[in-house]
């Protein structure tokens, strides 16, 4: 739910988060100052036009960049005073992320891309290996665990990705237009396997400008001009 307040159920807090980006001499303020907090276990849809501020508000999310001022907690932690190395870390530990253009490997195999995370957390060929098999049953790919994106339809490889983002059995899975690149049918399949991942304790956040893709989040964070304009609960 959103709320000033912090509480050992919210696996991320924002008190008065605000960014800007330098344009020359102009300073932009991508985000004015956001107080939210994000439960345990919800699944969120963050929308709004462009420019409102919700792909800034999705990268200080994962991790991938840092306020200009305010606090973020990402599991009690305050992410503002990481170092890089610090921010690398605890993007593969607790993040899993899934991108509208999928971002696979285009030379690896479906098995492979799917342990890249595994390999970086340090696990062994054999282990990584055990472990991708399962994640590609997971997602209804254990028998293109030897194909290569290229061989892949666009909602396959959409799956490979959504295994790869479990592979570190994250605590947040971080979704940028997820479906943006597939057909209604395909990606209603994809939101199927996202609510499924909701419904067995992961916290979901995905970024959409799709109201129906929407409906499948509990809550729906609406922005404009970098700001939180409203909270909808389904």
């Amino acid at each position: 739910m959103f709320s000033n307040e912090g509480t050992n159920n919210h696996v991320v807090q924002l008190y008065d988060v605000r960014k800007e980006y330098r344009m020359g001499t102009e300073s932009v303020h991508a985000l004015a100052g956001v107080t939210a907090s994000f439960e345990k276990g919800s699944f969120w849809a963050i929308m709004g036009p462009s420019g409102s501020g919700k792909s800034t508000m999705m990268n200080l999310l994962g991790c991938l960049d840092r306020p200009t001022s305010g606090r973020y907690l990402l599991e009690e932690q305050d992410v503002g005073v990481m170092n890089d190395e610090e921010l690398s870390s605890i993007r593969l530990k607790h993040i899993g992320f899934i991108f509208q253009s999928f971002n696979l490997i285009p030379q690896l195999t479906v098995r492979r891309n799917i342990e890249l995370p595994l390999f970086y957390l340090g696990w062994d060929a054999e282990e990584s290996a055990e472990k991708a098999v399962e994640l590609a049953a997971r997602v209804g790919l254990d028998t293109r665990l030897d194909h290569v994106p290229s061989q892949l339809s666009g909602g396959q490889q959409q799956r490979v990705a959504i295994a790869r983002a479990l592979a570190n059995d994250p605590h947040i899975i971080l979704a940028d237009e997820p479906t943006g690149n597939l057909d209604t049918a395909m990606g209603q399949q994809i939101m199927g396997i996202l609510k499924d991942l909701n419904e067995q304790g992961k916290t979901i956040i995905i970024v959409t400008h799709e109201a129906d893709i929407a409906t499948y989040a509990h809550l729906r964070m609406h922005m404009r001009d970098g700001l939180i304009e409203r909270i909808e609960e389904a």
